[in-house]
């Protein structure tokens, strides 16, 4: 059954699978388990299905989320990259068997069943069988080019091998890396002080969008490719096509990892088998993938959405172990939240040892009722961030009592407070070591200053040594200060100096974001950037003039107006200037461009921009984006399945232009 959610729920969801959308795809740090994304997902599948009339134009269920990375140009796939629907029950499997009978008119259909790797996936382009080029999904109709990335992977040839290939075509595959290579790559990592990857997927995924070669070279990522997409392929079926590209010298799945069976119970005998095999097999997997084997009916079947009719993914359960909670403890956020943390017996579970869970806030804890000495069972679904799924209470021992949270801060010991309304217990002390632990880490972190040696733990190293309270102290670091710390060699004393070197030169927005001024994130801190132009003019910005900003709300507006208020902060910003950090400014808009001055506001899907892209194009002539219709906006820029906004543009008169007339505009 699925929870009936009202409108304003819906909407909440929406929102919040876009955030999580962000963490999986842009930033590859997931912050929920596959098995729980996939169960709010299927939410909004059930609330669209009864409500059509106001599914919302960036709902995630209507299109593939991955969105373009910096550093790299975007090309169009040949054919569309769909992403395949999720099952988790043998009932959901013979559902989507009936329903390819029902389609097919037929009860006598082959399918064919493979592993699902658990990497990233990969489009190849072949023309005369050589490789032109390589891209990531994307959104689905364009992906990033990551072809000289991609032809560091020794499996990937550059020419196929024998004859018969078409003259061209997309190949479809996985990126991965092994279970014994990304073991390494962290310990490597956890020498230097770096933030640990979560899983062997995020690992793939972030080093195929590094801009150096060389370093993805080091990272030695694998293939396996399955799918041939834009041309006619040259066999008729799904597992005469792994023998076909395996002739063509691609990698391609083991014969004893694929079976072809005509019913359920064969393709659940072949789902259970593997899934007995997943703990021993050198890479990571999270089910098997089941496609109708005759290739020439997947044209029929067609698509519904961004998924094909012809394929679904048999997901296994996520993978859970029992342990013991040794203690509760607490940890301190850059803001003052504190968090707690259940400190485990060490148990091995998904391809890494597991020491510590969070435990998300004190109601969570009160509401699943953890207590020290419990035996519980936890779960790294996806293999993303550990959680505690349930407590075993028979097995509770009499002596246990009911967690508290602390009185105090465990950093600075200040006491801690509870505002009402509020779920989070914070420290409100702002010279908490603890906070200015996490504070460094975020001004260092991507979407901020990017300094790439400068982690958690090295954050925590430079603070605990005197060496680092502000960000600007980062700047003065030398060689001989680092020589201090446990642990670092010449090799990461390098590492460490180079890249806050290189962070010298951030753009304005990035800038903003280091700062970490209540409610900015990166949309807000890029709206200042294009506005203030230098972050003296920013300084000076009236509370009026930042909530007349369309994207702004006045709750911000005061937050960021406060901050330039602080003598304390002044005083940060002009040490920072003072040790070498100059933000640059934004891209010259083209002058006296139509769009100079205009906001606009995007519904729906673009068939030949993605969203990223027409913004880059309105902000780039000195035009504004917003999120929503108001007496303010100017222009409506309408795509295909447009929701409300274009209900609400319509009555307030505004422009409303087709692709083809923004195009003609630019």
């Amino acid at each position: 059954m699925h929870k009936a959610l009202t409108h304003q729920q819906y909407l909440e969801l929406v929102a919040a699978m876009i955030e999580h959308d962000k963490h999986y795809y842009d930033e590859n740090k997931p912050v929920i388990s596959d098995y729980e994304y996939d169960q709010k997902m299927h939410e909004l599948r059930h609330y669209e299905a009864k409500h059509p009339e106001h599914i919302h134009p960036d709902s995630p269920v209507q299109k593939v989320s991955e969105s373009a990375t910096q550093g790299f140009v975007q090309r169009d796939h040949l054919a569309p990259m769909m992403s395949l629907a999720n099952t988790y029950s043998e009932e959901e499997v013979a559902s989507f068997l009936q329903r390819v009978d029902k389609l097919l008119g037929t009860s006598n259909v082959a399918f064919c069943s493979e592993l699902k790797m658990d990497g990233t996936a990969i489009s190849l382009s072949y023309r005369k069988g050589k490789l032109v080029y390589g891209l990531t999904r994307g959104n689905g109709h364009k992906g990033d080019d990551v072809t000289q990335n991609l032809k560091t992977i020794p499996s990937i040839p550059l020419e196929l091998h024998g004859h018969n290939w078409p003259d061209e075509m997309e190949i479809r595959g996985e990126i991965y890396l092994s279970l014994a290579t990304f073991h390494k790559l962290n310990q490597e990592r956890e020498e230097e002080g770096l933030e640990l990857f979560a899983n062997p997927r995020n690992a793939a995924a972030g080093s195929l969008k590094l801009l150096d070669p060389k370093l993805v070279a080091r990272r030695h990522l694998q293939c396996v490719c399955y799918g041939i997409a834009y041309t006619e392929p040259p066999v008729a079926t799904q597992h005469e096509l792994h023998q076909t590209l395996r002739r063509w010298g691609l990698p391609t799945a083991e014969a004893h990892h694929l079976d072809v069976s005509s019913d359920l119970q064969g393709i659940m005998a072949f789902a259970k088998a593997i899934e007995g095999k997943r703990p021993h097999l050198p890479f990571e997997i999270d089910g098997i993938v089941i496609k109708v084997d005759e290739l020439a009916l997947h044209a029929k079947l067609g698509a519904t959405g961004k998924t094909p009719r012809f394929a679904v993914a048999y997901k296994f359960a996520p993978e859970q172990a029992r342990t013991k909670v040794l203690d509760i403890t607490v940890q301190v956020g850059r803001s003052g939240v504190i968090t707690p943390v259940a400190e485990l017996e060490p148990v091995f579970l998904a391809g890494s040892t597991i020491a510590r869970a969070t435990l998300h806030n004190q109601e969570e804890v009160a509401r699943k009722d953890i207590r020290i000495g419990d035996l519980v069972v936890i779960e790294k679904g996806g293999d993303v961030i550990p959680k505690v799924v349930s407590v075993d209470y028979a097995k509770r021992p009499s002596s246990s009592h009911p967690w508290r949270m602390p009185k105090a801060c465990p950093a600075c010991h200040t006491a801690l407070v509870h505002r009402e309304g509020e779920v989070a217990v914070r420290c409100p002390n702002p010279t908490c070591e603890g906070q200015r632990v996490r504070r460094i880490q975020y001004f260092a972190s991507k979407h901020a200053m990017d300094i790439e040696h400068l982690g958690e733990k090295v954050a925590a190293l430079l603070v605990d040594h005197g060496l680092v309270e502000t960000p600007s102290d980062i700047y003065r670091l030398t060689e001989t200060d680092l020589s201090q710390l446990e642990g670092f060699k010449e090799k990461s004393i390098q590492n460490l100096l180079t890249s806050i070197n290189a962070s010298r030169k951030p753009t304005l927005a990035q800038f903003i974001m280091g700062l970490g001024i209540k409610y900015v994130g990166r949309e807000t801190a890029e709206l200042l950037a294009e506005r203030a132009h230098t972050i003296d003019a920013l300084i000076a910005m009236g509370k009026e003039e930042l909530a007349g900003m369309e994207g702004i709300g006045e709750k911000t507006a005061e937050a960021i107006f406060a901050y330039f208020r602080s003598a304390q902060n002044i005083t940060e910003l002009q040490r920072l200037l003072a040790a070498g950090v100059h933000p640059q400014a934004p891209k010259r808009k083209v002058a006296g461009h139509l769009f100079a001055g205009k906001t606009f506001v995007i519904t729906g899907t673009l068939a030949r921009h993605t969203r990223d892209e027409a913004m880059r194009l309105i902000k780039e002539r000195g035009g504004h984006v917003s999120n929503s219709v108001s007496s303010k906006t100017d222009y409506l820029l309408l795509g295909e399945e447009p929701g409300s906004k274009y209900d609400k543009a319509k009555k307030l008169s505004v422009a409303i232009l087709s692709e083809d007339d923004f195009e003609t505009l630019l």
